[in-house]
């Protein structure tokens, strides 16, 4: 709150043996005052939730299986892993989502009515993982809420969103030709528990859920994350060519470094397997190709070299190969 602060931090550089650390809770107040002012002499640390396999260390008398479940409810803030019931971690949730994220962003940004916002949250919590875009966010406004609400707003307030920390946002990538294509897009919650207590839990929709969470794991581990597309060309059953695109969740890069991986809750029969790796089996590059399923099924290699893992496994192997 205080004008050009930033000449106060600086001053603090001119001190011998004194490092500066300065924390903030919105990435816009922190790229525009600070690295741009301190640019060559100073970089960001990211701090995200625990991951699971931290959240697992705090939880050592629990079971794996039933760690994941909390953590896929409640999430991963640290102060989550010491309350013992779920009433307490409720309000603790719901406390924080409104009275520090939801107040920081109408405080900073000046918003008076936050019923657009407010409700422009409720859409993308119960629709993670899907894709979309302003337009189609703007259409749903209309016909749900009776409404209508610009693009430009929505685009304003999803940028928003992201700046506090609360969403990021996958955009697509088009694996056959090479390029980005920037709508439509997905966004997941940086926390799985914030996205409940905001929903108040009525939504625990354990394929989504499980794919945020896997999206989530993959930013920690430092990967940059997209949601990628593959096209085929088929001819029918009357000789006519037809076009097809097919997704992958997502395309992982870091360095010099890429991974395809599909999200399946479960895969009970031979079609769904299918209809899981078709995509992977369409990309012609030597790339690893992997699909986390839910459940404890062991991990293996199919014939086409897709690796099948299950999530605790994925979660918990900081020093495997998705390091």
């Amino acid at each position: 709150m205080v004008p050009e602060f930033e000449d106060v931090l600086n001053s603090y550089l001119k001190v011998k043996n004194a490092d500066v650390y300065v924390t903030g809770s919105n990435s816009r107040f922190l790229s525009s005052d600070v690295i741009t002012e301190f640019r060559g002499r100073g970089y960001e640390i990211r701090v995200h939730p625990l991951s699971f396999s931290e959240f697992l260390r705090a939880r050592q008398n629990e079971s794996e299986l039933s760690a994941l479940q909390d953590y896929m409810i409640y999430g991963g803030l640290p102060q989550i892993a010491t309350f013992s019931n779920k009433e307490e971690k409720e309000k603790y949730l719901k406390s924080l989502f409104q009275g520090t994220y939801i107040r920081d962003i109408k405080e900073r940004y000046g918003i008076r009515n936050d019923d657009d916002l407010s409700e422009l949250i409720d859409i993308i919590a119960s629709s993670i993982g899907c894709l979309t875009n302003p337009t189609n966010l703007e259409n749903t406004f209309k016909s749900v809420k009776g409404h209508s609400i610009s693009d430009t707003t929505i685009q304003s307030y999803l940028g928003m969103l992201q700046d506090a920390f609360l969403l990021e946002k996958a955009v697509r990538y088009d694996i056959k030709g090479k390029r980005y294509i920037n709508t439509p897009a997905k966004y997941y919650f940086e926390d799985t528990g914030l996205r409940n207590a905001r929903l108040n839990y009525r939504q625990n929709d354990s394929g989504h859920l499980m794919e945020n969470i896997i999206y989530n794991e993959l930013r920690i581990r430092g990967y940059s994350v997209d949601v990628g597309q593959v096209e085929i060309r088929r001819t029918n059953d009357d000789g006519k060519k037809i076009r097809k695109l097919l997704e992958v969740d997502f395309i992982c890069n870091r360095g010099n470094r890429r991974i395809y991986i599909q999200s399946a809750l479960d895969m009970p029969t031979q079609e769904k397997i299918e209809q899981e790796t078709a995509s992977l089996r369409h990309i012609r590059d030597g790339f690893p190709k992997i699909i986390i399923t839910g459940g404890l099924t062991p991990s293996y290699v199919n014939e086409d070299g897709i690796s099948f893992i299950n999530v605790i496994d994925f979660l918990k192997d900081t020093e495997g190969p998705l390091l």
